[in-house]
């Protein structure tokens, strides 16, 4: 009795080595392998993109802020985290703020908030540095004096926020809206953090928050790249599945 093996019977697996695949097979492999290095290739220069893009945000260089920005102007995208160099004098001591609660480290305390007069008059509030007490204010550099900050727009109005206590000399957050109204100064509608050790005196530095994630889109181009080599893996893989299944199919049934 003769007997036909039937066309939808699965080919045993040594029908996937034979010589005349085993071409296939390396070619197979290879287009896999080089479309999945070309897509990492592709996503290393999107993720140095990225990088470069991070580095020249933080990167500015230190300007004035005479040179930079006026009071009389909004706080712009353009200005935030931006180092400045600010020369003025500071209010009297007593005429500074706490702004609290502020953590530092993992612990309770308090950002000491002073009045820096510019040219003209103009006031920029700066943060001079953190104390884990709130209470007698320290007294405040003499004279004129140049401070290197970061500059910072108003801190927003959180719900439960302290407002301004004109007794204590406390405020939840450092909202310019609100201080305004208390300082008997014409203020910028931002504020600054002091990176200068001597302007801090016995208070600890503030770290400023870092510039903000650059856009995902920036190198768009390498990354779309990269997509389109792994597609094109994916392909690869297929086309090698059906020309290799089609092969086996098309040899003549073994008869027994």
């Amino acid at each position: 009795m003769t007997t036909v093996r039937p066309e939808t019977s699965r080919p045993p697996v040594k029908a996937w080595f034979t010589p005349g695949l085993m071409g296939l097979h390396v070619l197979g492999v290879v287009a896999v392998v080089f479309c999945v290095l070309m897509g990492l290739w592709q996503m290393g220069v999107y993720d140095s993109r990225q990088h470069d893009e991070q580095a020249d945000k933080r990167e500015v260089p230190r300007v004035a802020l005479t040179d930079l920005w006026t009071p009389d102007t909004p706080f712009t995208r353009d200005l935030n985290h931006r180092p400045v160099t600010v020369e003025g004098s500071f209010a009297p001591a007593d005429e500074q703020i706490w702004v609290t609660p502020k953590e530092l480290d993992g612990r309770d305390g308090a950002w000491l908030l002073a009045p820096l007069q510019v040219a003209g008059g103009d006031t920029l509030l700066v943060v001079r540095g953190w104390s884990s007490e709130t209470g007698a204010f320290p007294d405040v550099p003499a004279g004129r004096v140049v401070v290197e900050a970061v500059l910072e727009p108003g801190e927003p109005a959180e719900a439960g926020a302290r407002s301004f206590d004109p007794g204590e000399r406390t405020i939840g957050a450092v909202r310019i809206p609100s201080l305004i109204n208390e300082v008997p100064y014409d203020l910028y509608s931002g504020f600054a953090i002091s990176t200068d050790a001597a302007t801090a005196g016995s208070l600890d530095l503030v770290p400023p928050p870092q510039p903000d994630d650059v856009s995902w889109t920036v190198g768009l181009k390498n990354l779309a790249y990269a997509m389109q080599w792994w597609v094109f893996g994916l392909f690869a893989a297929f086309m090698w599945w059906r020309m290799c299944t089609e092969t086996i199919a098309a040899r003549p049934a073994k008869v027994t």
